[in-house]
């Protein structure tokens, strides 16, 4: 007879995980590993009487991790279906369908949740339909690498802030690149071919988004450097390498850790 936690050993090997989660001793490969960065964060270790958010959730490391910290009431969105997220028009269907069957549905919050025995709540629901009547307001709200995957990211914050009572804590990749050459000025390029990855922001950049969108910081904003995880192939150094801008900062993601920037807000 198979134990339960064979069959959890299975589920995870059978699927593609974003976050790196440890679940009663199996750990997930995720693309990111999470776990070192979340003590430096903002957000307080004691959340308890606290209603979170996590907005784009994943495999909801964030939504988890907030709950152990002993939120009262924690909730979760993302959009289940790649096939609604903000793809450019001339996105070739073998592109999404291909990053459609990694994400499968969100099928690894699930399995995390029952292996954690969580009580947050996933909700199938874009950043875009926040509103206060949906789900109520929020005491903590948590948004993770989302920003450079939205045709609208001011939109998306103006949403975000709707429902947030207390504090955002934003974390997004910056570009490196953009945030040396202008470390005051905000800039951003725009990408949007094939993949829902729409904007190149530097720092400044992010910050302004965040301002844009009726937030007021309440600390500098504090870079870092996301770290990769198992599910994550390091790319191997050769000269060549560095001669390229997408295979530099793929030798930077995977040796280093992918370069974001942490913020904390509140509404203006």
């Amino acid at each position: 007879m198979t134990s339960s936690a064979d069959a959890l050993r299975e589920a995870v090997a059978a699927r593609d995980w974003y976050h790196t989660l440890e679940l009663n001793g199996v750990v997930t490969p995720g693309w990111f590993d999470t776990r070192p960065v979340a003590p430096s964060l903002s957000i307080p270790s004691d959340l308890t009487g606290k209603r979170c958010l996590d907005v784009g959730t994943f495999d909801g490391f964030w939504a988890f991790e907030m709950e152990g910290r002993g939120a009262d009431e924690v909730h979760a969105i993302d959009v289940l279906d790649p096939q609604r997220w903000d793809w450019p028009a001339t996105s070739p269907q073998s592109v999404r369908d291909e990053i459609s069957s990694r994400h499968d549905g969100g099928g690894g919050f699930e399995i995390a949740k029952q292996a954690l025995g969580a009580s947050a709540t996933r909700h199938d629901l874009s950043v875009y339909e926040l509103h206060p009547d949906v789900l109520g307001m929020f005491d903590v709200v948590y948004v993770g690498s989302l920003l450079i995957h939205l045709r609208d990211p001011i939109g998306a914050l103006e949403a975000v802030r709707s429902v947030c009572r207390g504090n955002l804590v934003l974390v997004d990749a910056i570009d490196v690149g953009l945030t040396l050459r202008h470390p005051r000025r905000p800039v951003a390029e725009l990408d949007g071919r094939d993949r829902p990855w729409w904007w190149r922001a530097n720092q400044s950049a992010i910050v302004r988004m965040v301002e844009s969108a009726g937030f007021r910081l309440l600390q500098p904003p504090q870079r870092l450097a996301m770290p990769a995880g198992a599910g994550q192939q390091r790319a191997p150094w050769r000269w060549s390498t560095v001669r390229h801008r997408e295979s530099r900062q793929s030798l930077l993601r995977t040796s280093v850790g992918d370069p974001h920037v942490a913020i904390v807000a509140t509404r203006t």
